[in-house]
């Protein structure tokens, strides 16, 4: 059943369009026949150990597993998507940073850190993609909504939790052509104009 459990596993992961939980990936068995979830685990690192010399591999991001290029091939199968990449201004990628790094925080304390005004457009614009949600309000006056990051925000950004966050001394050591640090390092960058915009490939 190991091998088999395996090929399963590895043919889940390659037709979904989302990392899949462990829960999501017993329900593809029979209730009489579900392996657990230490039985997953074990299957899926041995998924990864075949991927050893192989162009992809076995990912774990806070959602769940997904099999993903490895970043050596990514610059080819690019080349197949004939989207451009999504592009956001340094100010928004600031703003993502900060709430990052500094969650909860309020939006006047994010205006506080960068040192000017947060466009609504750029909060709707980070809720709307699912980066940050609303987590509470701060007890003063006017109770303002906390902002802090997603699980999707771990997903997009290739993460299974905060801790995995680069310290921000480290961002300068970041591979290039990571879109972790593309967003992150430019945003701790000295701030440009606001239609300044930078690209993130999704």
């Amino acid at each position: 059943m190991t091998d088999t459990l395996q090929n399963i596993l590895e043919a889940a992961l390659l037709t979904s369009s989302e990392p899949l939980s462990l829960d999501r990936l017993q329900g593809l068995f029979d209730a009489n026949a579900q392996p657990s979830k230490s039985e997953l685990r074990a299957a899926l690192q041995a998924l990864s150990d075949s991927c050893a010399d192989r162009s992809f591999l076995v990912k774990e991001v806070a959602s769940g597993y997904s099999l993903q290029v490895k970043e050596q091939y990514t610059t080819w199968v690019a080349r197949l998507s004939a989207e451009k990449p999504a592009r956001y201004s340094r100010a928004l990628l600031e703003t993502l940073v900060i709430i990052a790094y500094r969650q909860p925080v309020t939006r006047a304390e994010i205006e506080d850190i960068r040192g000017v005004a947060v466009s609504s457009q750029i909060m709707k614009s980070l809720l709307e993609r699912e980066w940050v949600r609303v987590v509470g309000h701060r007890e003063i006056p006017g109770r303002p909504s906390l902002y802090a990051t997603t699980t999707y925000f771990l997903d997009y950004f290739n993460l299974k939790t905060l801790s995995e966050l680069p310290p921000l001394m480290d961002l300068q050591q970041l591979p290039i052509n990571s879109p972790l640090a593309e967003s992150l390092e430019a945003a701790l960058e000295q701030a440009l104009p606001v239609n300044e915009e930078l690209a993130l490939g999704n």
